[in-house]
């Protein structure tokens, strides 16, 4: 984490009405939760819209808080404890992680995309781990405040940082790329994420293409070359690139893709890999990341190494075996059409299974056209392959009616209240069976997951 003086802190952030006598002084790490203050860091209090931090300033001092950063319009700042002026707390924040990455000898990795940035920040940290200290981005920390404390919590002989940038607007992108200046940057996919904000594809396109807006000069952009909205827009950007993706014209495409119950094997160049994630779109994911450790120069072995050994961040295709024999795959973190539909080939494609359950709940943040998207869903689920259909929610119900357009009402469950749907499923499934469990993450279906194991 960062350890600097305070006169130091002072001048990365063009502070003021630092004390003189506290410019020797040294913090050590940054936050703005007063709830998950350690003793010496700099206590960072942002102003939301519905809150302000500077009210919980005396709780951050009294967990041992060493220093704290004030706006300047605010009134009664504390007295006999070391306070930096400045004009936007969340502005000298995004400031101090910007001046701190330029001070470290460091890689930077940014990824973005509508769907598999966090499994494909995962995969690239797992891999690049076999030859370098890695720094990578936990949990959901990948926004205008959480990219920020990510790059402060990082040590400084960290060799690479793979940094997640999420968005909901316009210019998120934007922001977190000229903050992070990345060496590499990755978009995973074009997907209908955050429709509601940009109102097309062709929007979202534009809007993680920002994360070029960043780019140092020698950077270089790797892609889904698969996608048309990026095969037509990146030749015009004037950046070093590299696709991967499934047609043979891309740099790096997989062959000989196999589903496995523990996993996904596929080759590239000629090399076999495996890694322990379901469906085949994860193969995606992982030549994103195999691209990345092919520029910096991690040897095949290490590759599959890494591949091997990778962890993914919870409720995303996660595989959990129940006590009563029933398997369960967690999906519930979140979901778009084009990751719905991906989860839902992947249980067609899995073998040895009895019977297959689907439960699916609204996708939100998709427009206008919401419940056309649900309704394809629903239709898109072969005749045959999944022996019933469970839907929750308002939006879900359109996924029942797309799945009835191919299954009689029988094989078709729709449920307004989780606890009936839960009561339902449980009766209905039997020792070999699997359900897939997915849907946006304000749905929590990971409700459904717990009741069942």
């Amino acid at each position: 984490m960062i350890q600097r003086t305070l006169a130091e802190i002072n001048d990365m952030i063009k502070g003021a009405g630092l004390d003189e006598k506290y410019q020797s002084h040294h913090i050590s790490g940054v936050t703005t939760d007063s709830r998950q203050v350690e003793v010496g860091n700099l206590f960072f209090p942002i102003v939301g819209d519905i809150f302000n931090g500077h009210e919980f300033v005396g709780k951050a001092i009294e967990k041992g808080a060493k220093a704290v950063i004030w706006k300047k319009t605010e009134p009664n700042p504390p007295k006999n404890i070391p306070v930096i002026l400045v004009e936007d707390t969340l502005q000298a924040l995004q400031d101090l992680a910007e001046a701190y990455l330029n001070q470290l000898n460091v890689k930077v990795v940014g990824v973005t995309g509508s769907n598999g940035k966090t499994t494909t920040k995962d995969m690239i940290a797992a891999v690049l781990e076999t030859t370098y200290k890695v720094h990578k981005t936990k949990g959901n920390f990948n926004n205008h405040i959480g990219l920020p404390l990510t790059v402060l919590s990082m040590d400084e002989e960290t060799e690479v940082a793979v940094l997640e940038m999420g968005m909901s607007g316009k210019g998120e992108i934007e922001l977190l790329s000229n903050i992070a200046k990345p060496d590499l940057a990755v978009i995973t996919n074009i997907g209908e994420a955050h429709l509601m904000d940009l109102g097309s594809r062709e929007g979202i396109a534009e809007a993680k293409l920002e994360i070029v807006e960043g780019l140092k000069n020698d950077g270089v952009l790797i892609y889904q070359g698969d996608e048309p909205l990026l095969q037509e827009r990146v030749p015009s950007l004037s950046v070093s690139s590299i696709t991967f993706g499934e047609d043979h014209r891309n740099k790096y495409f997989p062959t000989n893709v196999v589903q496995e119950v523990n996993g996904t094997s596929f080759c590239v160049a000629d090399s076999e890999y495996f890694i322990p994630v379901l469906g085949k779109h994860n193969v995606n994911n992982a030549l994103a990341a195999y691209a990345v450790a092919k520029f910096l120069e991690v040897k095949e072995e290490a590759i599959k190494e890494g591949f091997g050994k990778m962890k993914i961040t919870g409720m995303r295709l996660e595989l959990i075996q129940s006590d009563s024999g029933i398997t369960v795959i967690n999906d519930a973190y979140n979901a778009s059409p084009t990751s719905m539909m991906a989860a839902i080939n992947l249980l067609e494609d899995l073998k040895g299974f009895d019977k297959k359950f689907v439960v699916l709940g609204d996708m939100l943040e998709l427009g206008d056209e919401e419940k056309e998207y649900h309704y394809q869903v629903g239709s898109s689920i072969k005749y045959g392959e999944i022996s019933h259909i469970f839907t929750y929610g308002k939006l879900g119900a359109e996924i029942a009616k797309g799945a009835k357009k191919n299954r009689s009402d029988e094989f078709v469950h729709h449920f307004e209240n989780k606890q009936d749907l839960i009561g339902e499923l449980k009766r209905m499934l039997n020792k070999d069976d699997i359900v897939l469990v997915k849907a946006s993450r304000g749905m929590k279906l990971e409700e459904v997951v717990h009741a069942l194991i």
